[in-house]
């Protein structure tokens, strides 16, 4: 037999076009729904209500050296928070600090004053326990489509004058294992000021 005539089988050659389109297909749809039931945003954190005490403090002394009768002023501010988690699983606060962008662009960071120091701040100062609230704690955890509320009392090193005047101020909610999530302190949260009164302090 010649081999002109000989014919080799051929394995049927298999149609992959329709596999590969059926692929593409069924990941666009999983991409579709990830995206349709995974939420954007982490956390839903609105400022309720702010408020602010200024306090002018002098510190008296009976020494004679100069400059012993010395003041300073210092700015505290009560923002209340509302706080949605919006993930399927819980968030777990791990800590609150604030910036204060001055009219100057100088940029003062503080942290959250701390829940056992609140008592003593209150005694030294009775005027913010009226403006005080239940705080919104460190370590509090939010449960998956939950919500918490509460207080966060910063203390900046500034007058009342600097805070009106103010480029802005950002606060901060570090969350564990979820990053950071920032709010702006905006004008139109804030309650009208108490005028500052002077306090005294004996200083040895």
């Amino acid at each position: 037999m010649p081999v002109s005539d000989l014919k080799f089988s051929q394995p049927a050659r298999r149609n992959l076009l329709a596999p590969v389109l059926l692929a593409f297909l069924i990941l666009g749809i999983v991409m579709a729904l990830f995206l349709r039931f995974t939420p954007h945003r982490t956390a839903d954190v609105t400022v309720l209500h702010t408020a602010t005490y200024p306090a002018h403090t002098v510190f008296q002394s009976d020494s004679i050296l100069v400059n012993h009768g010395q003041a300073q002023d210092d700015l505290y501010v009560l923002t209340t928070l509302h706080i949605e988690d919006n993930l399927r699983l819980p968030l777990f606060l791990k800590d609150f600090t604030a910036t204060l962008t001055t009219a100057e662009g100088e940029q003062l960071t503080t942290s959250a004053i701390e829940k056992n120091d609140l008592p003593t701040l209150y005694a030294a100062f009775p005027a913010l326990v009226p403006l005080a609230s239940e705080p919104l704690l460190r370590e509090t955890m939010i449960n998956p489509g939950g919500s918490v509320e509460g207080m966060i009392l910063f203390r900046f090193p500034v007058t009342q004058d600097v805070w009106l005047h103010r480029r802005n101020a950002v606060l901060n909610i570090d969350l564990y294992h979820q990053g950071m999530q920032t709010v702006i302190i905006g004008r139109g949260s804030e309650a009208t000021p108490k005028p500052a009164p002077n306090k005294s302090s004996q200083a040895q």
